[in-house]
């Protein structure tokens, strides 16, 4: 939040991040439409299979420090809004809600901390908060 505060260009980088770090999706599942081979795994048309966003958003094969949160990530290929014609139609505008959130809250409030303990919504599909208890402060 310092960061962001010292320097507001950082936010869309930040929100990249978010998505990548807490993808509000852990996986979706499929099914094979042809033969396949994943990493030496064969795979038959009609096998179901589950692509976890959450891993892939942690490929040592494709992120630096995958496990570090950094609102500095210069390359962020993500997977938080899916890939090819699954690909989220609401991407650009999530992206510009994060942003301007970002922007609002840290224009309008001094400070901005955690008052409570936050409460997750159990489910092993969506990565969501049910509550979220914040203190601002002008």
């Amino acid at each position: 939040m310092a960061e962001l505060r010292a320097n507001a260009a950082l936010i869309p980088s930040a929100v990249e991040e978010i998505l990548r770090y807490a993808n509000s999706v852990h996986y979706i599942a499929r099914t094979a439409t042809a033969d396949a081979e994943i990493r030496g795994v064969p795979v038959r048309a009609g096998d179901r299979l589950a692509m976890y966003y959450t891993s892939a958003n942690r490929d040592e094969d494709v992120f630096v420090e995958p496990h570090e949160f950094d609102v500095r990530r210069s390359t962020n290929p993500h997977l938080a809004f899916g890939i090819g014609k699954h690909f989220c139609l609401g991407a650009h505008l999530a992206r510009l809600e994060g942003k301007v959130l970002f922007e609002e809250l840290l224009g309008t409030f001094r400070t901005v901390e955690l008052a409570g303990t936050p409460k997750w919504l159990r489910s092993n599909l969506i990565n969501g908060l049910k509550e979220l208890p914040v203190a601002l402060g002008r």
